[in-house]
């Protein structure tokens, strides 16, 4: 079923990708980091045929994929192992491992690379760490420094950490659960959590006694800005990134159970957050004192399930749209970038065409999307006026893909 595409290793000019994907040890039937080759021969569309073109370097699950900006190095989140490995590229469709994996924590599941390549940051989704690696000139990580954990904001230390450094001072979500519902009009305001009902914290101590941290992602953002996800506590923490670490700058909570997982930075200066457990997009903003705070948000679409979570999100070429996968009811959000981009509008609700749509690139006028469950990635053509992905036009087998990565 994964053989080799016969244009492998034949000098054909198509597209490519790396793909990360689970292998046995996370449940999966991938072997490594493999290849993905999309579009006809010197097109630079990703728009024709697809063909997976077998495993370029075998590991244990590399469920996510990040390359450094100046080296031909790709760094793998091993997760089930815990560890960051760096590969280095040693021929057209071969990699090798480039020093010693390097310790990261409980199902690391992303990896982030510093503009300048000097550094990177895991996440931990099991345990929760942001851990930050040095990158020498070679492009292997090493020393890793273990971030200060995140606060839980409705948990019992909620008061620690409204007075603790890296807290949003003001932030009301009284008044921020007000201002989505009155955004997100009749229709869809009973989605807004009740942080405005006057019995909405009663037994919130109570109830958070079991929340786990869960790190999901780092971006890093102009200015030495690094901007991290906390799943489990609902939080977006900011960063100053520098030579020794990561210094914590702000923590912004969001509404109790959405789980923020992944982001997107416009070039409006709006950072976009996709929920995965309430299936939202939230818009955060920097006030010209550096604070950030929440300046809008939206459901995903009318169209979302009981059960369904939240993947990736990505926006257009032109930063119009955003697209976010939604798995169980196998969907494509897409938003449309409203204003000066604070606030963001519902448009579409589509079939993504495959099962449990983990992962999803934009590349021109194509949506590529990696679905995990059912052994595949899709490609569909993206309406470039409504911004509206449309139906598959292919599709090839792949194993157990949760990350497309595009080669340089």
């Amino acid at each position: 079923m994964w053989a080799r595409s016969p244009d492998l290793g034949k000098g054909v000019s198509r597209v490519r990708f790396w793909l990360g994907g689970y292998t046995a040890d996370m449940g999966g039937n991938a072997s490594g980091i493999g290849m993905l080759l999309a579009g006809a021969a010197d097109d630079a569309s990703a728009g024709g045929a697809l063909a997976f073109a077998g495993e370029v370097a075998p590991t244990e699950s590399p469920s996510w994929l990040a390359a450094h900006p100046n080296q031909d190095v790709v760094y793998a989140a091993l997760e089930h192992r815990q560890v960051v490995q760096a590969f280095r590229r040693t021929g057209e469709t071969t990699f090798a491992p480039l020093g010693e994996p390097v310790a990261a924590g409980e199902a690391v599941c992303h990896v982030a690379v510093a503009p300048d390549g000097g550094s990177l940051i895991a996440s931990c989704w099991g345990d929760g760490r942001v851990v930050r690696m040095t990158v020498d000139a070679a492009g292997r990580p090493s020393s890793p420094v273990l971030a200060p954990a995140a606060v839980d904001p409705y948990g019992p230390d909620a008061g620690h950490a409204a007075s603790a450094p890296e807290r949003a001072e003001g932030l009301d979500l009284a008044a921020a659960a007000r201002a989505l519902r009155e955004a997100a009009g009749e229709e869809f305001a009973h989605l807004v959590p009740d942080h405005d009902r006057p019995d909405h914290d009663e037994h919130a101590a109570d109830e958070a006694s079991g929340r786990p941290s869960r790190a999901h992602e780092a971006v890093f953002l102009p200015g030495g800005l690094v901007a991290t996800t906390d799943l489990g506590f609902d939080v977006v923490r900011f960063w100053r990134a520098g030579s020794s670490g990561l210094k914590p700058l702000q923590q912004v909570a969001l509404p109790k159970g959405s789980g923020p997982r992944h982001m997107v930075w416009h070039p409006s200066g709006h950072l976009y957050v996709v929920t995965e457990l309430s299936c939202e997009l939230f818009v955060l903003a920097a006030a010209a004192d550096g604070t950030w705070t929440v300046v809008g948000g939206t459901p995903l679409g009318a169209g979302t399930l009981a059960g369904d979570s939240a993947a990736e999100l990505a926006a257009s070429r032109d930063g119009e749209f955003l697209y976010a996968g939604v798995r169980g009811s196998n969907t494509l959000a897409t938003l449309r970038v409203r204003g000066a981009g604070e606030s963001v509008a519902p448009v579409a609700l589509v079939d993504s065409g495959v099962d449990w749509p983990r992962h999803h690139v934009v590349v021109r006028d194509t949506l590529l999307v990696a679905g995990q469950l059912s052994d595949e990635v899709a490609s569909l053509a993206l309406d470039l006026r409504t911004g509206v992905p449309g139906r598959v036009r292919h599709r090839t087998p792949a194993p157990s893909p949760t990350c497309l990565l595009p080669v340089r």
